[in-house]
């Protein structure tokens, strides 16, 4: 049985296998997933150059396409045979309409999986949101009333993640513009957590109703204080200001208000009024149109490159919404890990899962960047390989993991693109995996440590190939990382190349470095000039949220986080 989570937790891997092997029944206060949709595209990771700029380089994150494969009939299996209540039943008939092994039912089969493991591990007070395209919600709306129940679904959230564009015609068809998300948001149970969320009043309804200031700028409105029905609601009857009526207050509480202001006669003869202050009016009840939360600008400061990156405040309304502080946030689909950077600035727990070592990676540089928390420190890491043995095993099982994984442990910028593959390649500079950017003058010129992974056999002709490239391309420093042991006549390459000397630090540093995964996990380190260690584009500081924060306005974005 899972034994509960303590412990801010990174968990790499199938999030099907962890949700069984790990996360206790019961026990998640919220969960916001953003599955890959069904939208057949390929999804790549921009990262930056050192100017700031796109850079040639991009991997390849995900295919965002499903496939019927043999692990798409075992979780049909499973649903038909074991899962509880009518979800076989309701998989079954979908598979007889949808197609038995379109692309479709493939996605809806490996969701509806999840979500039953994700209903089982939420509380009775817990929450689900589920991203989704429309094009498959309301197949999974169906699926999700199964699970919870028709009774426990709240809302279909519309979020307008883009503004007018020109996608209107597809073939010989035409079409309204594809501008917006769903999110499908169910309960566990009629007990569920729920902060109310107030937005602010449009301004042209503050300019039609709250038409009058005080001397000192403050808007109002004014509003009637009679009595709704009079005697029979036991309201009193009493004279106030020459004006004879029942009114809402006693007579006491009259005379208080009146000398406090509240209440006024605009003119002799006219029936007293309140005054009602637009600054003590709490907002606009969240409404399931969000159209006030604008997506990651091209320029954005919170952009970080990854594909399908949702905007903080996306994530900060629905935390803020569906949880209170130190309640456990679960993300299944971590991606680049904005579910838990919003869950750790709102003081909550966090739990995420993502299948990528790069994804994995990505989340700890922005975890260390925004919140300056390190893994197995601050929080934990499992997965990931944490002894030679277990590095083999990934080297064996998958080389581009393998691959993205080492060059974590160094905080290198892969390189290399494959369009339509899970896989990455060669970037520009021919046999280069990895790039570390820093700034060692006194005129910001960039340099450039280029860091090479190797999984298999090595020789003395690699570190040469290394010395070759490092030197055509101007880099500073090159950085060899390999599974294997390096041999003598290796060593003696790359103590031949040099020294690269350091005029900001006034140091020599090895022109080239062999570092091997052994001592990686052991905490060696790159011998170079100090740098922030920015691989990614580099997310902003943040700052924790008071709940009194928590519970207001979301639409729009902190002053540290405006661009995200």
């Amino acid at each position: 049985m899972p034994q509960p989570i303590t412990k801010n937790t990174l968990f790499y891997g199938d999030n099907l296998q962890i949700l069984r092997e790990y996360i206790p029944d019961e026990s998640i206060d919220l969960v916001y997933l953003d599955p890959p949709f069904n939208s057949k595209r390929t999804y790549n990771v921009l990262f930056k150059d050192e100017g700031g700029q796109e850079s040639e380089a991009q991997i390849a994150a995900f295919d965002d396409t499903w496939h019927w494969t043999p692990a798409a009939e075992e979780a049909y299996r499973q649903l038909i045979n074991e899962a509880p209540g009518e979800v076989g039943q309701v998989i079954g008939a979908m598979r007889g309409f949808v197609g038995h092994t379109s692309q479709m039912m493939a996605y809806l089969v490996m969701m509806a999986i999840r979500l039953v493991e994700l209903h089982r591990v939420l509380k009775p007070t817990g929450s689900l949101y589920l991203h989704c395209d429309p094009t498959a919600s309301h197949y999974l709306k169906i699926i999700l009333d199964t699970i919870f129940g028709p009774e426990n679904y709240q809302n279909e959230i519309i979020w307008k993640r883009t503004s007018a564009h020109s996608d209107t015609k597809q073939g010989n068809v035409l079409h309204a513009g594809r501008i917006h998300d769903v999110i499908l948001y169910y309960t566990k149970s009629d007990i569920a957590t729920r902060n109310e969320i107030y937005l602010p009043y449009d301004q042209k309804y503050v300019d039609g109703f709250y038409r009058h200031q005080d001397p000192d700028g403050r808007r109002y409105r004014l509003g009637d204080i009679t009595g709704p029905g009079g005697a029979a609601k036991g309201n009193p009857q009493y004279e106030f200001l020459g004006i004879t009526r029942y009114w809402r207050y006693t007579k006491e509480r009259m005379n208080d208000l009146y000398e406090q202001g509240r209440i006024i006669q605009t003119r002799p003869g006219t029936v007293p009024q309140y005054k009602r202050y637009l600054d003590e009016m709490p907002g606009i009840p969240l409404q399931d149109l969000w159209d006030d939360i604008s997506p990651i600008g091209a320029r954005a400061a919170e952009r970080l490159g990854y594909p399908t990156q949702k905007p903080e405040a996306l994530l900060e309304r629905i935390i803020a919404a569906s949880s209170n502080e130190g309640d456990l946030i679960f993300d299944p689909f971590c991606g680049c890990g904005t579910t838990i950077a919003a869950a750790q600035k709102l003081n909550r727990r966090w739990v995420g899962i993502d299948i990528t070592h790069l994804s994995i990676a990505l989340q700890k540089y922005r975890l260390r960047d925004s919140f300056t928390i390190t893994a197995g420190v601050d929080y934990s890491v499992i997965g990931e390989p944490v002894s030679l043995d277990a590095a083999r095993m990934l080297a064996e099982d998958d080389r581009y993991q393998f691959q993205w994984w080492a060059l974590s442990l160094v905080q290198a910028r892969p390189l290399g693109a494959s369009a339509g593959q899970k896989k990455g390649k060669k970037g520009a500079d021919q046999g280069i995996d990895g790039v570390i950017n820093f700034i060692d003058d006194k005129e910001g010129t960039a340099k450039r440590v280029l860091v090479q992974v190797k999984s298999g056999k090595v020789s003395s002709r690699d570190i040469r190939d290394l010395v070759g490239t490092v030197n055509r391309e101007k880099a500073a420093i090159g950085v060899f990382v390999t599974l294997e042991s390096p041999s003598a006549p290796m060593a003696t390459e790359a103590t031949g190349a040099g020294f690269y000397r350091s005029e900001g630090w006034n140091q020599n540093y090895p022109k080239i470095q062999i570092l091997t995964i052994e001592a990686l996990l052991h905490g060696a380190r790159i011998e170079m000039p100090q740098t922030t260690g920015i691989t990614f584009q580099q997310a902003p500081k943040q700052k924790p949220k008071a709940d009194k924060v928590q519970a207001g306005l979301f639409g729009e974005l902190d002053e540290e986080s405006d661009e995200d």
